[in-house]
C-alpha cells in the first residue's frame, strides 16, 4: 500500500466526550488514531452532570476516573432528588442518596455514577487524549468530504486556525459528529423520529448564596411542580454555585418569557442571580437505521438521541466507544473474525432502542403528573394536597429515574459472537428492578473484589480473559486454540469463594469489553470453535462446544 499521504488508523469526526472516549479506548489498544474538532474545546453552556457508574467503570479502565472525581464537585453536596412546588417552598417528596463522601459503597460496582459537568469533563478529557501536536486531537477542524476506497477511507480536513485544508487517510472513520451527523447524513443513513419532538429552554445562571440559604433544604435536582412551563429539573451543576434550569416551551409565550423572570418564579425567595445563558433546543427522539456504512461508523449522538431523562444519552454513547473500540483494534491488529465488525451495530442498536424508550417513559411520566389546586397552599388543604402528590410519585416510581441498575448494567447483547447459556437461555428484553449483575451471556460482567484491592472489572480489557473457579479441565487447551489465532488470553484461576458463586459457573469467557462472551461448567470440547464464534469468524453458534 503506498502511503504517500498522511495516514492514520481510525479518523474520528467530533472531539465531544463519546468521540474522546473512543479516542482513549483506542489509544489503551495501541490504535494510532486523529480526532477532528470542529470547536475550540471550550463548553459554554454545561448539560451533561452525572457520569453514570458504567461508564465511570470505563473512564477507570481508561485511567481518568480519579480525575473526574476530583474536578470539583464538593463530597459534601447532598445528590438528593427532591420534588418542590417552588426551590425553597414547599417539599413534597425527596428521594435520599447522601453525598458523594457519605454514601455507602456499592454492591454493583467499584466506581458510582459521578457529578461533572460538561465544562469540567471535556477539559478532563481533552487533557487524557492530548491536543495536536502532542495528541491526536485537531481543533477547530471540520471534515469536509469522506470518500472510501476498497481498503481505506479519504477524508478532506480543514484547520480552521491556518485555513488550510488536507488530505487523511484512515482504514476506518467513526462519526461522533452529533445528533444532526453530516457524516451520517453523507452515507445516506437514516435516523427517523420515534417520538414526537418537543421544544425546552435551558437558562444557565450562577446563584452564589442559593446553597447556603437553601441549608438541609439543597439537593443535587429539584423538581419543579408549579406550572406546565415550570415542571422540570433545576440541577445544581457544580455544587456551589452554578445551576440549569429546564423550562417546557408549550407554546409562543412560554419561549419568550424573560430567563430573569423565570429564575425568579422557579425560586421562592429572592437572592442574588447572574444570567449566563438561554437557549432554545429541541428534544428528538431517533436511532439510526444503520450503524454501519462501509468502513463508516456511527456512535453517540450520530447514532442516538434520545430525552435526558434518566441520564443514559451520554453513557450510552461511552458504551458505544467501549464497543466498538476493542473491535476496531481487533480489525487493525489482524485477528478479528469477517463478521466481528458487524456485530458493532447488532449489539448496540438495540441497547440505544431500550435507553431510548426507557427514557421517553420517564419524561411522560413528568409530563403526566397531574398538579392538584392547593398543592403550593399552606395549612391542610395544601398539606394534604402534597401528601397526595407524594404518594403517587413513590408509587410510580419516579425514584427509578435516578437509581437504574438494570439499565446502566442490565441491557446485554444477543449477537452471533456471543454464545448462549442453554441451562440458562438469554432474557428478553430488560430485566426488571430486582435483577443484578452476574455472568450472563452477552451481560457486563458482575463486579466483586478479586482481592482486597482489584475488583473483577480490573482483571479485563486488554484482550479476552477466561476465570476458571474449578481446578479440573485444561485451560492450556483454550490458550493454545486463541493463540493459534492470533487472539489475546488470559487465564485467571482463583478468586474467592463468593466471587465463584456471584458468576455461577465454573468457567466464564469475558470479552475485551468486559462483557460474558461464554460460559460453562466445563470447558468447550472444541475450543478453536468457541474462538472462531468470539472473534466474529463463525456467525453460528455450536450448540455442541
Amino acid at each position: 500500500m503506498t502511503r504517500s499521504a498522511e495516514w492514520t488508523d481510525v479518523l474520528i469526526v467530533g472531539g465531544g466526550p463519546v468521540g474522546l472516549a473512543l479516542a482513549l479506548d483506542l489509544a489503551y489498544r495501541g490504535i494510532d488514531c486523529t480526532v477532528a474538532e470542529a470547536g475550540d474545546g471550550t463548553v459554554r453552556h454545561p448539560k451533561v452532570s452525572t457520569i453514570g457508574p458504567r461508564s465511570m467503570e470505563l473512564l477507570r479502565r481508561w485511567g481518568v476516573a480519579d480525575a473526574v472525581r476530583g474536578a470539583g464537585w464538593p463530597s459534601d453536596h447532598p445528590l438528593d432528588i427532591a420534588w418542590v412546588t417552588r426551590v425553597g417552598g414547599h417539599e413534597i417528596y425527596r428521594y435520599r442518596r447522601g453525598t458523594a463522601g457519605s454514601r455507602p459503597a456499592f454492591a454493583h460496582t467499584p466506581e458510582p455514577d459521578q457529578m461533572c459537568p460538561a465544562h469540567w469533563l471535556n477539559p478532563v478529557l481533552t487533557r487524557a487524549v492530548g491536543v495536536h501536536p502532542d495528541g491526536p486531537l485537531r481543533l477547530r477542524t471540520t471534515v469536509e468530504r469522506v470518500r472510501q476506497a476498497d481498503d481505506h477511507v479519504e477524508a478532506a480536513l480543514t484547520d480552521h486556525s491556518t485555513g488550510t485544508t488536507r488530505t487523511l487517510r484512515a482504514r476506518y472513520v467513526v462519526a461522533c459528529d452529533g445528533a444532526a451527523s453530516p457524516v451520517r447524513r453523507a452515507c445516506g443513513i437514516d435516523a427517523p423520529a420515534r417520538h414526537r419532538t418537543q421544544v425546552f429552554r435551558n437558562i444557565l445562571f450562577r446563584a452564589p448564596e442559593l446553597r447556603e440559604r437553601l441549608g438541609d433544604r439543597a439537593a443535587l435536582v429539584h423538581f419543579l411542580m408549579l406550572s406546565a412551563t415550570l415542571r422540570f429539573p433545576l440541577r445544581a451543576l457544580n455544587g456551589t454555585d452554578l445551576y440549569n434550569l429546564v423550562v417546557g416551551v408549550e407554546d409562543e409565550a412560554a419561549g419568550r418569557a424573560d430567563a430573569a423572570a423565570l429564575v425568579r418564579e422557579a425560586l421562592a425567595f429572592d437572592t442574588p442571580v447572574e444570567l449566563l445563558g438561554d437557549g432554545e433546543w429541541r428534544l428528538t427522539h431517533r436511532v439510526a437505521d444503520r450503524y454501519r456504512a462501509g468502513r463508516v461508523f456511527l456512535a453517540g449522538d450520530a447514532a442516538h438521541t434520545l430525552s435526558p431523562s434518566g441520564g443514559f444519552g451520554l453513557n450510552t454513547g461511552i458504551g458505544d466507544a467501549a464497543d466498538l473500540g476493542w473491535k476496531l483494534a481487533a480489525a487493525l491488529d489482524g485477528w478479528a473474525g469477517r463478521h466481528l465488525l458487524d456485530t458493532y451495530e447488532t449489539e448496540r442498536r438495540p441497547i440505544a432502542v431500550e435507553s431510548l424508550e426507557e427514557a421517553n417513559r420517564n419524561l411522560r411520566r413528568t409530563m403526566s403528573r397531574r398538579l392538584p389546586p392547593g398543592i403550593a397552599a399552606d395549612g391542610p388543604e395544601g398539606e394534604r394536597a402534597r401528601a397526595e402528590v407524594a404518594r403517587r410519585l413513590e408509587e410510580s416510581g419516579a425514584w427509578r429515574e435516578f437509581d437504574a441498575p438494570e439499565i446502566h448494567f442490565g441491557l446485554g447483547y444477543r449477537s452471533p459472537a456471543i454464545v448462549e447459556d442453554p441451562a440458562a437461555p438469554a432474557r428478553p428484553g430488560k430485566p426488571d428492578a430486582r435483577w443484578r449483575p452476574g455472568s450472563d451471556p452477552g451481560y457486563r460482567a458482575a463486579h466483586a473484589w478479586w482481592d482486597a484491592t482489584t475488583s473483577t472489572l480490573d482483571l479485563f480489557g486488554r484482550g479476552y480473559v477466561l476465570l476458571c473457579f474449578a481446578e479440573d479441565g485444561e485451560p492450556a487447551v483454550v490458550e493454545r486454540a486463541f493463540a493459534e489465532r492470533g487472539v489475546p488470553l488470559t487465564v485467571r484461576s482463583g478468586g474467592a469463594e463468593e466471587v465463584a458463586k456471584l458468576y455461577e459457573r465454573s468457567f466464564v469467557l469475558v470479552r475485551p469489553d468486559g462483557h460474558v462472551a461464554w460460559r460453562g461448567d466445563a470447558l468447550p470440547r472444541d475450543a478453536g470453535a468457541l474462538a472462531d464464534i468470539v472473534r466474529g469468524e463463525r456467525t453460528q453458534p455450536v450448540r455442541d462446544l
